[in-house]
């Protein structure tokens, strides 16, 4: 014991003396909670993330600050929930919205993204896979500090026919290297070599970086468990859980190798690694969705199944290993975190609602904070400590639901899980989601504990509202004339710009 705790001193002191951290963000698209066997998943099938959480520490109260992909991104990259950097609508009250390809919105120039200030720091980032914080030039990964970026600006929705709308194009840092499902395929059955694609440019940008003695940051931001569902041959078939195992397999597969090239390399002891995911396990997809373990609903929703992730911290030497730590986290507690290790100072004229998981992290304490769920421009939900109170509820339309668009399967709980927007203000719901993570059992607003504890937790909404600017809404407008028909390095190579219609901006219909 003794012998570790000089090792784990030794290590904090690299980090006082100016050795800078490396950073690496593995980001999942729609996995749930409840994918990984660490977590419960009864199946077992991944082993190098379990491996992970055995040696370094293990969240399982993170979050993510939207249920949908778009938002939690923006609000991982700032540090600022998405009401503050303007990744919400005001077209529909509490409604989603995300930055498909025919949005007209993207990430403010006045954000100061995570890699903008690691650059300062004379850090090298590179993103592979999804961006989805707009797809025009002035909103791409490299006009907000990446130097690198492999992956598509939206979803891999397809395929299209480049006539009424066009294959989402797969960029090489600032042009276009070719289209979905026509230069990087994605077979009808599922298969795909993309997650290989994306391993390879990790671990050449791990060890190009290693060669120059680069301190980095790899956002490693693959998309295979969003539909349409995607893996390589060899996966495909070798799940109990059908397609959306096989993929979650190839990821867990990935995860191995990524670790490996950092061991081999011997830079896994100035490694910071983080695995999570952008929102709750998509429950609408069936069985072509995520579990989200013991938790009610998913994605689309604040309850807990929408925005509580699978979430490990790793970093040899510094992160004891087989920890746990109940620290309520959040995803853009990882801006704040990278920035502390990293000697950055945090921005001062703006607020940040990320906190730094230095201490979580390497003295496993645990920093109290209050938690707030929004969904488009409301705010939904509070947690503070074990308790979470619902100012509103609603799952999704009735109209959606009779569509077959069931966001909590199985699930319907009684005046919690409403096919109506409900406003519950005057006497928010309350739940202890350590007793009850399941959201099923509202304490009783006659009891004891509600009137000691709804109070204080009021007390945070209002704090939290006295401070909230709102940011101008970046996902109110679409038009069909500025998707990507004709992305920057499409008419090298064989020819792929396509016409598109004259521009006639619109008011973006969100139905969830």
């Amino acid at each position: 014991m003794v012998l570790v705790s000089a090792i784990i001193i030794a290590a904090q002191l690299c980090i006082v003396n100016g050795n800078k951290p490396n950073f690496i963000l593995m980001l999942m698209d729609d996995m749930g909670w409840g994918d990984l066997g660490v977590f419960g998943e009864p199946n077992k099938e991944t082993p190098y993330l379990d491996q992970m959480a055995a040696e370094g520490m293990l969240f399982p109260d993170f979050y993510s600050a939207n249920p949908l992909c778009s938002p939690s991104r923006a609000a991982l990259l700032t540090g600022r929930l998405p009401i503050r950097n303007g990744f919400y609508t005001t077209n529909g009250h509490a409604r989603n919205a995300y930055t498909p390809q025919d949005i007209v919105g993207g990430i403010p120039e006045e954000e100061i993204l995570l890699p903008e200030l690691l650059q300062k720091a004379g850090y090298q980032s590179k993103l592979v896979g999804k961006w989805h914080l707009g797809h025009q030039e002035q909103y791409l990964p490299l006009k907000h500090g990446f130097d690198e970026w492999f992956g598509a600006p939206n979803c891999h929705f397809g395929p299209y026919d480049n006539v009424h709308t066009p294959n989402i194009p797969v960029y090489r840092n600032a042009e276009m290297a070719g289209r979905y499902y026509q230069d990087f395929k994605i077979e009808k059955n599922g298969e795909s070599n993309l997650t290989q694609v994306y391993i390879q440019e990790a671990e050449e940008f791990i060890t190009r970086m290693h060669n120059k003695s680069k301190p980095f940051f790899l956002y490693w931001a693959v998309d295979a468990t969003h539909e349409p569902l995607y893996a390589s041959k060899p996966f495909l078939g070798t799940s109990k859980r059908g397609l959306y195992g096989d993929v979650v397999r190839e990821l867990d597969s990935a995860v191995g190798k990524i670790l490996t090239t950092l061991k081999n390399l011997k830079i896994a002891n100035n490694t910071l690694v983080f695995f999570s995911s952008d929102n709750g396990g998509a429950t609408y997809a069936k069985e072509h969705g995520g579990s989200n373990g013991p938790f009610l609903c998913g994605k689309e929703t604040t309850f807990e199944g929408g925005m509580r992730e699978p979430t490990i911290a790793w970093w040899p030497g510094h992160i004891r290993s087989g920890q746990v730590s109940n620290q309520v986290g959040s995803l853009m507690d990882l801006y704040t975190t990278f920035i502390d290790f990293a000697g950055v100072s945090i921005p001062t004229d703006r607020v940040i609602d990320g906190i730094s998981l230095r201490t979580s992290l390497l003295n496993h304490t645990e920093v109290p904070r209050p938690l707030f769920y929004y969904r488009g421009n409301q705010i939904m939900a509070v947690r503070m400590g074990n308790y979470k109170a619902h100012l509103w509820t609603w799952t999704n339309s009735i109209e959606e639901f009779n569509k077959g668009v069931n966001f909590c399967p199985g699930q319907e709980i009684f005046g919690v899980t409403t096919q109506n927007q409900t406003d519950h203000t005057p006497q928010p719901l309350l739940f202890h989601i350590g007793r009850d993570p399941g959201e099923k059992y509202p304490i009783s607003a006659k009891s004891p504990e509600y009137k000691k504890e709804m109070p204080l937790l009021m007390k945070e909404i209002q704090d939290h509202m006295v401070k909230l600017v709102p940011a101008t809404p970046q996902l109110n407008m679409c038009d069909e004339g500025i998707m990507n028909w004709a992305p920057a390095g499409c008419n090298k190579g064989q020819n792929k710009c396509y016409k598109g219609p004259p521009s006639k901006p619109y008011k973006c219909t969100w139905p969830h």
